[in-house]
């Protein structure tokens, strides 16, 4: 195995060196965090099988029906191969139904058909999948498009093949047409509601006549070829003969079965199983071709790509394209049909920190899409979403669709009606939900009023919330600058922004939980998960003042004082108090094992904290404990991540980490400096410049930056500009195995903070 991908890694080197387009497809590994249960998240993902940002997925299915971990890398059994839109077992699935080869009668349900099968018989790649399923003797391979796939199936000899077709079990419909060798369903399964009106419509042609058709309801054979109930399945059969391939074409609709027939039309038209395929493979090289690396180790540069893979994504298109060739979707609000772009399966409180910003930075034109779909979710459903699942899911905190709009905007996107956007914001930010706690803001009125939510106002959370509203209240305040709106309108979300200030308790160094009568909550222990907090605790919490980490610093008294109680983060031993959860969650296990201290890269809240140093004027700590990170925390393996993936967000933070930079304050011009993992970064722009991030002299050993230059100039600050990038340019650091404690020390080497820019 070691042999293979070393072959794999010279090769792809050899092309890239040759002018030739890189198999940097060939370099993903998409079990990378599959080794994940309940209690411990190495990642919490599936080997995803789709083109970037697709309608449909496709996974192979070891869990049970409804499962959320519906592919876990120990099982040894396969069900099925289904459709999903899963963005993480916690949040499950919805548009959803799933496909098995068999060979044998009686092999209906989901334990009468399944079948062992190896890893060391499974091929994996972003736009291929294969297995061999052991029981029946088949061969499943799978290739996609956005809408649609391709399955081929290779049987044994066998006068009983079949394929078992499942609309799965809360509502579904199938009809089979032997003479036309197609079979159309729906299935009305999901997770996360209320949904109105929600179908997942499909449609599938098999390329071999069809001389056996059944319908089932659950596990009993119905009569007849059409079968409507709450858990409907069929099966069709033909004789094989060994080797014999059969295959399917498969689309799927939100919106009916013959939008999901033109689906298929549209995107397979005349192509076969291996042109698709080779479309695909295209699409996924020449997605992952917008950065290329250089230098690093075959394990980092596999690393690299297969994180860039979970990036590319969520949130995935629901739009679709109609007989008239008008951009329609299925709304989760209205239950209708609607024009225009949508989007869905993210959650902003874990993606407003940097998978957004790295599609600012990377991939803007789909992120003008998603700005798009989200006017359509405030015009359609009244509020922006905070969980896309694919209507509001009531599910974490914040009101971090301020930072996403705001991002896009301020980072150059246009095109798209911002001022309905910066309605849907002003709205977001002043009103609550009374059904939905988590689209709004939940006690909106005390923190107002008051400037934090209280903690015994029954509202869980509420430092968490009364941190994250001031980074949001920020994100508005300069987006509102941006946009030119009068100081009148915008100055009393800068005064909001300030709010952190009013959870700071000097005695103990720590946010903590405020009373409504302005005492704070006792007793406290930073240690404490939970409560106050949103999985996580103070020692993690206490850095969410991305927006003004100087006037973080001024309460710490200096430089010198923060940059201690960062330090204090790595020295203090992994101990934790879980009496909040009444027992230890898997994020709390996360951190204990990877020994760390109480850092917690395993979840949000403490991943920009690194980057801190940087504002203290002690930026080689940061060099040191971001690559600490990427070194100890990230594999290309199925156990490699140290907690929740979370629709890219973990992932962006070591391709960003990697390429030298990370987006500590969204909704500003700037990244801050890290110190990059390759010698050389490639990122080549939309607008066809190009960035070059050379570290000539970097290793394992060489971790700390001595100097930069931009474009041949000395450069001291500790930042990067987005504005600047745009242009293109060449970065250079000067890589060393000691720190440099001069390089980035004075006061207008530090990042933006609003104290520093705001008087």
């Amino acid at each position: 195995m070691k042999k293979l991908l070393t072959i794999t890694f010279l090769l792809t080197i050899f092309f890239r060196s040759y002018g030739q387009q890189a198999d940097l497809a060939a370099l993903v590994n998409p079990l990378m965090g599959t080794d994940s249960q309940y209690d411990l998240s190495n990642g919490n993902t599936y080997p995803a099988v789709a083109v970037p940002w697709g309608m449909n997925f496709w996974s192979a299915q070891t869990g049970k029906m409804g499962d959320g971990w519906m592919y876990t890398y120990d099982a040894h059994k396969i069900r099925g191969f289904k459709q999903t839109h899963q963005p993480s077992p916690w949040m499950n699935d919805y548009g959803q139904f799933a496909i098995m080869p068999v060979v044998g009668t009686g092999k209906v349900n989901q334990d009468a058909r399944a079948s062992w099968f190896s890893h060391k018989a499974e091929v994996t790649k972003p736009y291929y999948y294969s297995v061999y399923l052991a029981d029946h003797d088949v061969t499943t391979e799978i290739t996609p498009t956005e809408r649609a796939a391709q399955f081929r199936f290779t049987y044994p000899k066998s006068d009983e093949s079949f394929i078992v077709i499942d609309a799965l079990d809360r509502g579904s419909y199938i009809k089979v047409y032997p003479e036309q060798k197609k079979i159309v369903g729906y299935s009305t399964k999901f997770a996360r509601g209320p949904l109105k009106n929600f179908k997942n419509f499909f449609v599938i042609y098999v390329d071999k006549p069809i001389t056996v058709a059944k319908t089932y309801k659950d596990s009993v054979e119905n009569s007849g070829l059409e079968v409507d109930d709450k858990h409907a399945l069929a099966v069709i059969g033909f004789k094989t003969v060994k080797g014999e391939k059969v295959n399917l074409r498969v689309a799927s609709s939100f919106v009916s079965i013959e939008q999901a027939d033109l689906n298929l039309k549209r995107e397979l038209a005349g192509d076969s199983f291996d042109q698709t395929k080779e479309k695909a493979h295209t699409i996924w090289n020449k997605t992952l071709g917008r950065l290329t690396v250089e230098g690093g180790t075959d394990e980092q540069q596999r690393t690299f790509y297969s994180c860039l893979y979970r990036m590319l994504f969520f949130p995935n298109k629901l739009y679709e394209i109609d007989a008239n060739n008008k951009i329609v979707h299925y709304s989760p609000y209205t239950g209708k049909t609607e024009p225009g772009y949508k989007f869905a399966g993210t959650g902003f409180w874990d993606t407003f920190r940097a998978l957004y910003p790295f599609l600012n930075l990377v991939y803007p034109s789909i992120n003008k899409e998603m700005q798009q779909g989200l006017i359509s979710d405030y015009k359609e459903g009244g509020w922006l979403p905070e969980w896309s699942s694919p209507g509001y899911a009531d599910i974490m905190i914040g009101n971090n669709s301020a930072s996403v709009v705001a991002d896009a905007y301020i980072k150059g996107g246009r095109g798209y009606d911002i001022n309905t956007l910066w309605e849907a914001v002003i709205h977001g930010a002043n009103n609550e939900d009374a059904k939905n706690s988590s689209i709004g803001r939940r006690g909106v009125k005390y923190y107002n009023d008051l400037g934090y939510v209280p903690y015994d106002v029954k509202i869980n959370e509420n430092a968490a919330r009364t941190l994250e509203y001031a980074y949001d209240d920020f994100a508005i305040y300069n987006l509102g600058k941006t946009l030119g709106k009068p100081e009148s309108e915008i100055a009393i979300y800068k005064k909001r922004s300030r709010n952190y200030r009013n959870l700071f308790d000097k005695s103990t160094g720590f946010m903590r939980g405020k009373n409504q009568d302005g005492t704070f909550a006792s007793p406290f222990s930073p240690l404490k998960w939970g409560d106050a907090f949103t999985e996580g605790n103070s020692w993690h919490y206490t850095w969410s003042v991305f927006h003004d980490i100087k006037g973080l610093i001024n309460l710490y008294g200096g430089n010198k004082q923060f940059a201690n109680k960062l330090d204090s983060v790595f020295i203090m031993p992994p101990v934790f108090d879980d009496s909040y959860y009444g027992g230890v969650i898997h994020e709390i296990r996360e951190m204990q094992i990877v020994n760390m201290g109480q850092y917690a890269h395993g979840n949000q809240p403490i991943q920009h904290m690194t980057y801190l140093y940087n504002y203290a004027a002690e930026p080689w700590k940061s060099q040191y404990h971001v690559r600490e990170v990427m070194d100890k925390l990230y594999k290309p393996t199925p156990d490699g991540y140290c907690g929740d993936e979370d629709n890219g967000q973990t992932s962006a933070w070591y391709v960003f980490s990697a390429m030298g930079f990370y987006p500590v304050c969204p909704a500003v011009d700037q990244y801050v400096i890290g110190s990059p993992l390759f010698k050389k970064v490639t990122l080549k722009l939309e607008n066809g410049k190009t960035v070059t991030i050379n570290a000539a002299n970097n290793s394992k050993a060489t971790r700390y930056v001595n100097s930069v230059t931009v474009d041949g100039k000395p450069y001291t600050h500790n930042w990067l500009s987005h504005s600047a990038m745009q242009k293109g340019g060449v970065i250079n650091f000067n890589m060393s195995a000691q720190p440099n404690k001069t390089r980035g020390t004075g006061a207008a080497d530090a990042p933006y903070s609003l104290s520093d820019n705001e008087k």
